[in-house]
């Protein structure tokens, strides 16, 4: 047997440094999380669900957007096939995220990795893991879903457990904490590059387009992000191309 390398150790190393980093750069997003799941397992409590159904949930389902419609839709008593086609509505944003975040991925990096990396693209550690600078590696991927996901499914267990405590007024405000946070996240990338500024102000002109557009104000709130952001990336990368073998 043979004894591990100074490489081995090296790359160990560096594995955590970025873990650690990821947890660092993700504290933000888990505590915006918790604030917001919490509003939601409030939620939960009043539609009949229990603490444990509630972290299941949330736990498997890490997008708001799609967890309160099901709410609405476990309300209604809908079918678990409308369930089912809702969440892939809404959701299907997700599959554009994890599509753009292969191609910064390092080469090499093996499929199960990807698999679990995609299990935790949210729109937050999205926008992070796309800032990030250089090719993203798992390590620091994991470092951003270790404090966001407990902070998404703990939130929603604690609020289930804190019942109607709180009056509807400070839900709303909790409601508010993840659009506040996901503005920190883009600021600081528009203000140093006018191309995402850019990007960013046509997306969202797009999706307030749309949503007025006869035709497409009938699609779901997911759908017509989805071709907004397709619309403006794709003005964006024939507008101002980013060169071959270029980082970030």
């Amino acid at each position: 047997m043979t004894a591990p390398s100074r490489g081995d150790g090296r790359r160990r190393v560096h594995a955590w440094a970025l873990f650690l980093r990821g947890v660092r750069d993700g504290l933000p997003i888990g505590a915006g999380y918790f604030a917001v799941s919490f509003a939601f397992g409030i939620q939960a409590r009043a539609v009949g669900l229990g603490a444990w159904e509630t972290f299941a949930l949330s736990g498997s389902n890490l997008t708001s957007a799609g967890q309160f419609a099901g709410l609405s839709l476990i309300q209604a008593g809908a079918s678990l096939a409308a369930m089912a086609l809702t969440q892939l509505v809404i959701n299907l944003r997700y599959c554009l995220m994890s599509c753009a975040l292969s191609q910064k991925l390092a080469a090499g990096t093996p499929f199960w990795h990807r698999w679990l990396i995609a299990f935790g693209v949210t729109d937050e550690i999205f926008a992070v893991s796309a800032a990030a600078r250089g090719s993203l590696r798992p390590a620091y991927s994991y470092g951003l879903i270790a404090v966001s996901w407990p902070g998404w499914a703990g939130g929603s267990v604690l609020g289930v457990l804190a019942g109607s405590a709180l009056p509807g007024s400070a839900t709303n405000a909790l409601s508010m904490a993840l659009y506040a946070m996901f503005v920190a996240i883009v600021v600081p990338a528009a203000k140093a590059d006018r191309r995402v500024l850019g990007v960013s102000l046509a997306a969202a002109a797009l999706s307030a387009g749309a949503f007025f557009a006869p035709g497409l104000s009938a699609l779901s709130e997911g759908m017509r992000v989805v071709l907004a952001t397709v619309a403006a990336a794709g003005a964006a990368a024939l507008l101002c191309p980013v060169g071959e073998g270029r980082d970030g």
